[in-house]
């Protein structure tokens, strides 16, 4: 195993990351949201939005996009989506 990946392994650089995304319609109007949980130091980032005008399965992806965007270092990341 490489330092990088011992690193990476740590629990201090282990995230959760929920999200969701949804249309009404489809197209329609959408929105999509993410929690983003740091279990070793209790801290959470949450964020949410949407658009006038998208699909369900593209709501779902940015709810991930949003979520992993906020991320400033190389972190091991647990995924939760209700997404195939």
């Amino acid at each position: 195993m490489t330092e990088a990946r011992q690193t990476l392994d740590h629990p201090l650089n282990w995230v959760r990351l929920y999200t969701d995304g949804a249309c009404k319609g489809n197209p329609g109007p959408g929105g999509w949201a993410y929690i983003l949980q740091h279990p070793a130091s209790g801290k959470e980032r949450q964020d949410s939005g949407g658009e006038a005008h998208s699909t369900n399965n593209r709501m779902e992806l940015m709810g991930v996009i949003r979520g992993l965007e906020v991320m400033r270092l190389p972190l091991t990341v647990d995924l939760y989506s209700d997404s195939q």
